[in-house]
């Protein structure tokens, strides 16, 4: 979602936090948790979920990253982006790097076909191991998952309310009409809430936005997200800075 967001408090997440669908808090990651080792998460385990602050960037970060990481953190022309880029992609191979016992710089990522294409484009995936991550950034912070199933994860501001009828069109004709019976005051924060669980799906699907995000319904209420396909649950995660969250794993290995 690319629409300006609106200005928030330091709060965050507590207001969706009660409900029985949101996901505990993800772990800060940070210089002072070491190189250790780390249990992967297994079969029948829930993802695990770790936060990266742009202001966590270390010396030696951008010697982490692959020729392709390197080249698209230079295309950044914001300082911030780019500081939360390194940091994020930094952080995403020292944790890759402790699960599965390998140097951080020589973890080597890639992406699985495409579903519905069969592109080289799908979801991103460690070349060897049979760990998957997704990741997503906004406002300074990256959103890392990882799981032994596949997983996505989606990280949004919220945007100002001028924007939500353009966004709200791209929607599920339910949801739409869900945002329409709510206070405007109210809609800016539920479409978040919608368009964050469906763009987790995607990502975990493998399929990104060139599957419409009007086919599936999610929902924009704080309760338990429905699940919106076999296989499939859907997570809200409590974040800081007011943004939303969610997390999509898949049910068994897909």
């Amino acid at each position: 979602m690319t629409a300006v967001a609106e200005p928030q408090g330091t709060a965050g997440c507590d207001a969706d936090r009660g409900a029985s669908g949101t996901w505990p808090t993800p772990r800060r990651h940070d210089a002072s948790l070491g190189t250790g080792p780390l249990r992967p998460p297994g079969p029948g385990d829930p993802p695990q979920l770790w936060l990266v602050d742009a202001d966590d960037t270390r010396e030696g970060d951008l010697a982490l990253l692959d020729a392709a990481e390197r080249a698209q953190a230079a295309e950044l022309r914001l300082p911030a982006a780019r500081r939360a880029y390194l940091a994020g992609h930094a952080a995403l191979r020292r944790l890759l790097g402790r699960y599965t016992a390998t140097p951080p710089a020589r973890v080597r990522l890639g992406h699985e076909a495409c579903p519905l294409c069969g592109g080289p484009h799908g979801r991103p995936r460690p070349v060897t191991g049979a760990l998957h991550f997704s990741l997503s950034r906004a406002d300074g912070l990256t959103l890392l998952a990882f799981a032994a199933v596949p997983v996505g994860v989606d990280l949004e501001a919220v945007p100002r309310a001028s924007a939500v009828p353009a966004l709200s069109r791209r929607l599920h004709p339910a949801e739409q009409a869900e945002l329409a019976s709510l206070p405007p005051s109210d809609r800016p924060r539920a479409l978040t809430r919608a368009w964050v669980r469906k763009e987790a799906l995607l990502k975990g699907l493998g399929t990104g936005l060139a599957r419409p995000l009007d086919r599936d319904y999610v929902g924009t209420g704080t309760g338990p997200p429905p699940s919106p396909l076999p296989g499939w649950t859907l997570h809200d995660v409590p974040c800081p800075r007011g943004l939303l969250a969610a997390v999509a794993p898949a049910s068994r290995e897909a």
